[in-house]
Parts: C-alpha cells; sequence; structure tokens
C-alpha cells in the first residue's frame, strides 16, 4: 500500500456565496437618550404575563447589555453576550441559505428555555424560561413585545 493510497481526499474551499452579511450598527449599550423606564415596564410585563419565564434581558447585537429584568444569579451581561452569540449563528445561517433577516432562535435545556428575539437591527430580546414554561405562549407573546422594544428604541438609533 502506498502513502497515496492511505491519504484521506481533501476539501477545497468553496468561493463565498453573495456578498458579505451587512455591518453591524453602532451599540446602544449606555446610551442615556433611551427610555429605560418604558423598556423596564416591557420587560416586567413580558415576565408577568407569561408563567414560566424568569426573566429577560435586552441587548444589543453587539453582545452588551442594554436593560434587563432578571433575578439573582443570573448574569445580564452574560446573557446578553449569549444572546449575541445565537443571533450570530441564525444571521449566518438565514445569509448562507438566502431566508432573510434573523427573526427568533430558541435553546431546549434539561432545566428550561433560553429564547432570542430581533428587535428591530440593533438588538436582541433574550428570555430565560423554566421547563415548564408554555413556548407556544412565549412565541406567540413576545414577538410584539420585540416590535415595542424596537418602536423604544428608534429615536436613539436614528440619533447614532
Amino acid at each position: 500500500m502506498s502513502d497515496r493510497d492511505t491519504m484521506l481526499p481533501r476539501r477545497t474551499a468553496a468561493p463565498p456565496a453573495g456578498p458579505p452579511p451587512p455591518k453591524l450598527p453602532p451599540s446602544l449599550a449606555g446610551n442615556p437618550s433611551l427610555p429605560y423606564p418604558a423598556i423596564g415596564t416591557e420587560l416586567t410585563e413580558l415576565r408577568l404575563q407569561i408563567p414560566g419565564v424568569r426573566g429577560s434581558v435586552l441587548g444589543g447585537v453587539d453582545g452588551l447589555r442594554i436593560a434587563h429584568d432578571l433575578p439573582a444569579p443570573l448574569n445580564p451581561d452574560d446573557l446578553a453576550a449569549m444572546a449575541a452569540t445565537a443571533f450570530g449563528l441564525g444571521r449566518q445561517a438565514s445569509h448562507r441559505l438566502g431566508q432573510g433577516d434573523f427573526r427568533q432562535s430558541t435553546v431546549r435545556n434539561d432545566g428550561g428555555y433560553f429564547a432570542v428575539y430581533a428587535v428591530g437591527a440593533h438588538a436582541l430580546l433574550s428570555v430565560v424560561g423554566t421547563d415548564t414554561i408554555n413556548v407556544a405562549r412565549l412565541h406567540l407573546h413576545a414577538p410584539p413585545v420585540a416590535d415595542r422594544l424596537a418602536t423604544l428604541l428608534a429615536p436613539a438609533v436614528g440619533t447614532r
């Protein structure tokens, strides 16, 4: 048997399909012009309306926290970063498959759920739920919350 018979075939890189994804917008984290009380109300009402929601975080697509409604010991900065990671994977998948913009991603674990929703093009709503949450109800109520949050963020996005 020669060396040639034992070598595995090498995969060559395929040329990129289409143009690269658009660049990410500037960060909204720490923007003093954001309506933080109204954002907090939306996050709190989401938790109160859906049994099993432990809390939520509004973060930028850059992974930086904007606001949160989370109990201890959950870390809002970690969740904002994880939401951005889920967004990055979903954004890349949607780009490669030609299926449009990222809208939502859900991770199911032994002890609960982690769902991420697009808030316009600049932010992400991440929701942590217990294993008893009604996921269909979450998917019904969270997108309108994300739309309202996008409306609240719109003036700040327009000024940057």
